[in-house]
């Protein structure tokens, strides 16, 4: 298949050199359908927690769509050109790349011959760097405004500002705070409207007034996230993930869903639900970074390059979640991007540094920092304390496989019941129940970034309030509740269909977690202060412990057991201190975090809700050993009867191509110099294909030509003084499609797959083409090699 390859050509490039055409005859992307028609197209396509998604083409070179459509053109509606990618498949990385290369090619060639070619050229080379400054202002202007807005709402449920009511408690009371008053007369709480109202008449009128709030705020978020945007829902990180990979997923960052997801995460948040804000903003900053990129060609027309796009984005995202701009970068790196080269990091970096300056200039805490639960300690830690820290990291592991697993059987029921038939009463039925169970203990009355905020906050020496009482043994029992019931709580709120995450509710259950060990810790030192050992280790016996240090590495741990994050958390928490003296906490309880979770459970949540959704995710980290070679896994197989659907090279017509279409439903079909050696030719996709043909028929209309005994041409004849008359497709031919040996063992399959980011390999035994292998083929092995179900894998 490199026969005629030029010697300056890379193998890359003499893969797509001569299918150029047939990418450009179709227009990439266009703009969102209406509004209703992308809820009713998400809808119908299902959500992937909910709905199964039917396989339609079983076979070769799956194409795909691009992401920006959201859905198909509808009768009403003009028909717009096809895009090149269809729904549900995969990109090309290889052919994106190489056409890449060719623009850029174009545009050096241009600046070498006048001065308008170089400035082409220079605002070119300068559209990643405005890209990425377009997209941290959007992500760090929308984190902001979705902070403002949730705080305001959250404090809405148990009280207003008659003078401003758009004021939150804080900015209502900042000038009564600042004169030092204890007592704030300008924020009422909802039961002072009736000022004859009892002491427990006033704690019930709350009491109903809360839950009323968080009912409606959660089932709001819910009818937006149904009627508007079923996209917006959840997190969105295990489709960041996936698309990352290549996946297309039509509409899912889009920019209806994006002012979905904003609106509809100020409301799931101030409802109460034991969901947090920050994972979303993961997605949010996506839709931001999908959106703008669409104002330049270089980035709309090419997939691969949008992704670089996307990946920066998703550092700025964590950027303004936890104000953590190099957290962000290694989170994007480690966690979600799936292409990750130099220049990218560079980028993302770049984009995650704008998007933290714009949120500390809105200043939306209006404390100066970036985040809620900034904290910075005074003390250092002791070795003796490496123990708890041990401790922690241990049961955050255990936590997060009991949490995953858990969570996992509760999504599968939901899909599978009736439940999941219901998710509007689901959602407001669970913010009832919760806010009815957290009003008594304040604890987990407070919003969740408020009680981390607290629980990571330093005692001073002469600090009586509660948390840092040590000796007041109802704290302790209010946290033991508190922990219980947000750890039973998030096992059935993740998931339910409003816009939120999970990394502020296991950040709150692992602050519990370590702020109780804290305060036993410094309950056992100040009982043994007069011991040689705690003589030696603390001499002063007030600044030994700090049980604020023990909840910031219980918050690591859980949030390390359950994602199964490492680098990028560890730095993260080192952003949220300002300092180093305690990265050996960190990294000791997030390193045994992961050990203990890995050995109770293999994959993180978020490799789980991959898998629960289907998605055909082809995780780069993962081992493969398995005895089974290519041969085993290629269509048809090895025992099949019916033989592989492929073109001759010669003999084709246009009524036998149509024929062939008709017939078989593959996405292409291998290209052979004749059926009785079966020597490889090159392959021609079916959507090339058709629109060959279809394009054949509109030049001929009109004319008395008999198109069905035309015959067709798959090579090239360029070259011949005088061709026989006929009709040329060479331009659907790729002249150079992978080829794999039939007994290639599985792992370097697997490999080549993951690293060249093709979508099928020809499956041949010297020269001679014996089947195909397709992405889809090899996640399905994988699956049934790990004991999964192989039929869930969504992909056309």
């Amino acid at each position: 298949t490199q026969e005629g390859k030029p010697q300056h050509m890379s193998d890359t490039e003499a893969l797509v050199r001569d299918d150029e055409q047939s990418y450009e005859m179709v227009e990439t992307n266009g703009d969102s359908g209406s509004r209703r028609e992308e809820a009713s197209a998400a809808e119908r396509r299902g959500m992937a927690e909910t709905v199964n998604f039917s396989e339609s083409r079983e076979a070769h070179s799956p194409e795909s769509i691009s992401l920006d459509d959201s859905v198909a053109p509808t009768s009403s509606r003009p028909q717009r050109p096809k895009s090149m990618y269809e729904d549900f498949s995969t990109i090309d990385w290889a052919r994106d790349s190489v056409r890449e290369s060719r623009r850029q090619k174009s545009l050096r060639n241009d600046a070498r011959a006048s001065s308008w070619g170089l400035a082409a050229k220079m605002f070119d080379d300068a559209q990643g760097w405005i890209v990425m400054t377009l997209v941290g202002v959007a992500a760090g202007f929308t984190a902001g405004c979705i902070e403002i807005g949730a705080s305001w709402l959250q404090d809405i449920k148990e009280g207003v500002c008659p003078k401003a009511f758009w004021l939150n408690r804080m900015h209502c009371c900042w000038a009564e705070d600042m004169a030092g008053k204890s007592d704030c007369h300008l924020w009422y709480q909802w039961s002072e409207f009736s000022p004859r109202a009892s002491a427990s008449g006033a704690y019930a009128a709350n009491y109903f007034v809360f839950m009323i709030f968080a009912t409606l705020f959660a089932w709001l978020a819910a009818v937006m996230v149904r009627r508007l945007a079923p996209y917006a829902t959840g997190s969105g990180i295990p489709e960041v993930k996936t698309i990352l990979s290549g996946f297309i997923i039509r509409g899912y960052f889009g920019l209806w869903t994006l002012v979905v997801k904003s609106i509809g995460l100020v409301l799931s948040v101030s409802s109460g639900l034991n969901l947090g804000k920050e994972g979303p903003l993961v997605h949010v900053a996506c839709c931001c970074g999908n959106v703008l990129s669409r104002l330049f060609p270089k980035y709309r027309d090419n997939e691969a390059k949008k992704r670089e796009v996307l990946s920066a984005a998703a550092a700025a995202g964590v950027s303004v979640a936890f104000g953590a701009p190099v957290g962000g970068v290694l989170f994007s790196l480690e966690e979600v991007s799936y292409y990750f080269p130099h220049r990218v990091m560079w980028r993302a970096f770049f984009c995650a540094l704008v998007a933290a300056a714009m949120l500390g200039t809105m200043n939306p805490f209006v404390s100066g920092r970036l985040v809620k639960f900034y904290v910075s300690y005074d003390y250092p830690w002791h070795w003796f304390e490496l123990g708890p820290f041990i401790l922690l990291g241990v049961l955050g592991g255990a936590w997060g496989a009991l949490f995953t697993k858990l969570n996992l059987r509760w999504c599968h029921f939901r899909k599978t019941s009736v439940l999941g038939k219901h998710p509007l009463a689901e959602a407001a039925v669970v913010a009832c129940l919760t806010a009815a169970i957290s009003f008594p203990n304040p604890y987990t009355r407070m919003p969740s970034n408020e009680l981390i905020s607290s629980l990571f906050g330093a005692c001073a020496k002469d600090d009586t309030s509660e948390l840092c009482n040590d000796s007041a043994g109802q704290v302790v029992g209010f946290l033991l509740l508190a922990c219980l019931f947000k750890m039973v709580a998030t096992i059935f709120t993740f998931g339910i269909k409003v816009p939120a995450g999970l990394f502020v509710p296991n950040l709150a259950v692992g602050a519990v977690m370590g702020r109780i060990i804290g305060l036993l810790m410094e309950r056992i030192a100040r009982a043994n202060q007069h011991s040689h050992v705690m003589q030696i280790a603390c001499p002063d016996i007030d600044t030994c412990v700090t049980p604020g240090l023990y909840a910031m590495v219980g918050a690591a741990a859980t949030l390390g057991g359950v994602t199964r994050m490492t680098v990028s958390l560890v730095v993260i928490m080192f952003e949220l201190t300002g300092g180093l003296t305690y990265i050996v906490p960190f990294m000791t309880a997030v390193m045994v975090s992961k050990w203990v979770g890995d050995a109770l459970m293999k994959d993180g949540i978020y490799d789980a809700h991959i898998r629960l959704n289907g998605y055909p995710f082809l995780d780069n980290k993962e081992e493969v050993v398995a005895p089974t070679v290519a041969g085993d896994i290629m269509q048809p197989g090895r025992d099949a009867v019916a033989g592989l659907a492929v073109l001759e090279l010669h003999g084709n017509t246009i009524a036998s191509l149509e024929h062939l279409l008709e017939d078989n439903e593959y996405s292409g079909f291998p290209l052979v110099l004749g059926r009785d050696n079966m020597h490889v030719a090159g392959y021609v996709g079916r959507r090339e294909l058709e629109a060959a043909l279809e394009r054949v028929r509109r030049s001929r209309r009109g004319t008395s030509t008999n198109l069905a005994n035309q015959p067709c041409y798959f090579h090239d004849r360029s070259t011949q003084v005088e061709p026989a008359p006929g009709i040329d497709l060479f331009e659907c031919v790729h002249n150079s499609p992978f080829q794999l040996a039939a007994e290639m063992p599985m792992p370097t399959v697997v490999e080549v797959f993951r690293r060249m980011g093709i979508r099928y390999a020809l499956i041949t035994q010297r020269g001679r083409l014996l089947g195909i292998v397709t992405k889809k083929d090899v996640l399905r092995h994988l699956a049934v090699l790990n004991n999964h179900d192989p039929n869930e894998i969504v992909f056309h």
